[in-house]
């Protein structure tokens, strides 16, 4: 009876439709989405995604932009099965220029694929306001992977560009004519780079009183290739907002639209989930020893209209492995220096083939190394690094953060540094706040071999008036513990805002012995205490010697003459026993300290 009742519940829980608010980690960030699904959706059925607009989120969109009385999105879904999915910006914005967002949708549908089965040839994207500026940005990046674009009261505000490389679009611009927020005169020129684009006839047709609505008009530019068209539905009086006016409902107009596009795809899919683009290897080591890490590459692949036969590894034009079935994995194992073009290729049943690659630097520094040159663009995650502030962890490279740990922008007149990297303690538990370098999810890997190393820095607070101590440490990848670290109280703090003037900050010097070949992390940690911080500037790493580090140089009998007194590597005395790791002298032996 147990399992009856458990069955029915089962069962009527997949009749009803639902409204949930989901996350998803991407770019190692949590993302937040609201998504509703039909009662009985089945199998194959589209996915829209809607973006809000600036200062807005997913639950305005969907219960006060898109509802009233009358009319909802739940209700054009209800009626025509399909799912629809109302994504959060960070900090309510999205980032119109990078790919943070892009990935963000890209996960999104990878997600409905597998919780709902939608249908990848189905999937249309729009958005309000800064929304529908996204909408336009992903028409250059994602148009392979979106049939139709409906972007509404938005448009990119330095003007619209169409990549060359993309696919001749349907879209669906919606724009009332008294937005005092983005102006109706903007929304034209914006879609005559996607009417040239597309090869539409620039004669217009135009639909007056369009659906009985006096004044509304729906501007038309067909004949495209591939079966595309560009519209713009002109709204009379219309200001900056969704409509849902009972004639012209802005979720039934996008659905209507949308619904006749297919990307009609029979090859198969293919994605490559790691190594990240960007993704490095950096190993030390003396000429010709040099070591690099095995790396693992994994992908995911499936055909729109059958199955997957096989899923091939390439290092360049090297086969490295064949897989014919789920996990789809491989191992890249003794790389040399270099670039390595990565490429998989995933071949279905029908014999169609799609690929996918990332390239993959493999680095031998023979100089200082910069770790720092990454912080080139303000509000972004820099490639190879790993942020966590005791609350929220950001990984790798993604751009249009506003607030939190990230990469700052300095504008003053006076500046020790225009770019630095910003990390903080939120809680103020020890090691709860910390920049890394070197962490998998980085996407960057750091090898040392046996020898002496130097790290120098710059770093200052962001907030803290009475400043606080930052510590650098270089810990073992596999086990998180550190080999050596150095504690700075820096004496400069910016004073929580970009635009403000500050001096150079003290060049500080650590250096540390490492005594086995390993992974390493170079990781900064700011004080234990609550919004505690750093911001790192002009870091590099170079090794200074290899093998025992220069123990040629040391006398050894001069030292034993010395009683109980200790001596590192570079002669500095001891008068009691190191603790801190590394490789000493002490009565003419050579002894290594874990």
């Amino acid at each position: 009876m147990k399992h009856f009742f458990l069955s029915l519940f089962l069962l009527i829980a997949g009749m009803v439709s639902a409204t949930a608010a989901e996350n998803i980690t991407v770019d190692g960030v949590n993302r937040t989405y609201n998504v509703y699904a039909p009662s009985a959706l089945g199998e194959g059925r589209p996915l829209l995604i809607f973006c809000h607009g600036y200062s807005q989120d997913a639950n305005w969109m969907q219960n006060n932009e898109f509802k009233n009385d009358q009319v909802s999105m739940e209700s054009v879904c209800d009626t025509a099965k399909f799912v629809v999915v109302f994504p959060n910006g960070i900090n309510k914005a999205w980032d119109i220029s990078g790919n943070s967002d892009i990935n963000f949708i890209k996960a999104i549908i990878d997600k409905m694929a597998t919780q709902y089965k939608i249908d990848r040839n189905r999937v249309y994207l729009g958005g309000f306001s800064m929304g529908g500026m996204l909408t336009y940005h992903a028409m250059n990046k994602i148009s392979d992977l979106i049939a139709a674009f409906a972007p509404c009261s938005g448009y990119p505000m330095g003007g619209a560009t169409a990549d060359a490389n993309a696919r001749a679009i349907p879209i669906l611009h919606i724009h009332g004519t008294a937005d005092e927020t983005c102006g109706f005169s903007g929304a034209q020129p914006a879609l005559n780079v996607w009417i040239s684009h597309n090869g539409c006839s620039t004669t217009e047709k135009v639909i007056s009183n369009y659906n009985g609505y006096n004044g509304c008009k729906m501007h038309i530019w067909g004949g495209g290739q591939d079966g595309s068209e560009v519209r713009l539905l002109e709204l009379p009086n219309k200001g900056h907002w969704i409509s849902k006016e009972p004639q012209v409902y802005t979720g039934k107009e996008i659905w209507n639209f949308c619904k006749r596009f297919s990307l009609k795809k029979t090859a198969p899919i293919v994605t490559i989930t790691s190594p990240a683009e960007e993704g490095k290897c950096v190993s030390y080591g003396p000429k010709g020893e040099v070591k690099f890490p095995d790396v693992t590459i994994t992908a995911t692949a499936e055909d729109p209209n059958g199955t997957i036969k096989k899923v091939e590894f390439y290092d360049g034009s090297t086969l490295i492995a064949t897989c014919t079935s789920k996990p789809y994995q491989a191992v890249l194992s003794g790389a040399k220096s270099g670039k390595h073009k990565l490429q998989v290729v995933a071949t279905d049943n029908d014999g169609e083939t799609a690929t996918a690659s990332v390239v993959m630097t493999m680095q031998t520094p023979t100089l200082a190394l910069s770790l720092s040159t990454s912080f080139s663009e303000g509000n972004a995650i820099p490639a190879g690094w790993t942020l966590y502030d005791s609350s929220e962890k950001r990984s790798g490279y993604s751009s249009g953060f506003t607030s939190g740990s990230r990469v700052l922008q300095f504008t003053g007149t006076k500046k020790g540094f225009t770019y630095g990297l910003y990390f903080r303690n939120v809680n103020g538990t020890a090691h709860q706040g910390w920049a890394k370098y070197g962490l998998p999810e980085g996407g960057h890997s750091l090898r040392l071999a046996p020898g002496h190393y130097k790290i120098k820095y710059r770093v200052c607070n962001w907030n803290m008036s009475n400043f606080g101590q930052v510590e650098v440490s270089i810990d073992k990848l596999s086990d998180n513990t550190s080999v050596a670290s150095q504690t700075y109280t820096p004496n400069i703090n910016i004073g929580n805002s970009a635009a403000n003037s500050f001096d150079v900050p003290t060049q500080q010097i650590f250096e540390f012995d490492i005594t086995k070949q390993d992974d390493y992390v170079i990781a900064f940690y700011s004080a234990a205490s609550g919004w505690s911080d750093g911001v790192i500037g002009q870091l590099s790493i170079e090794n200074v010697s290899y093998g025992v580090t220069g123990i040629d140089e040391v006398s050894i009998e001069r030292l034993a003459l010395s009683g109980d007194a200790w001596y590192d590597l570079q002669g500095r005395k001891y008068t009691s026993k190191p603790t801190t790791k590394g490789i000493y002298i002490n009565k003419g032996n050579k002894i290594v300290v874990e």
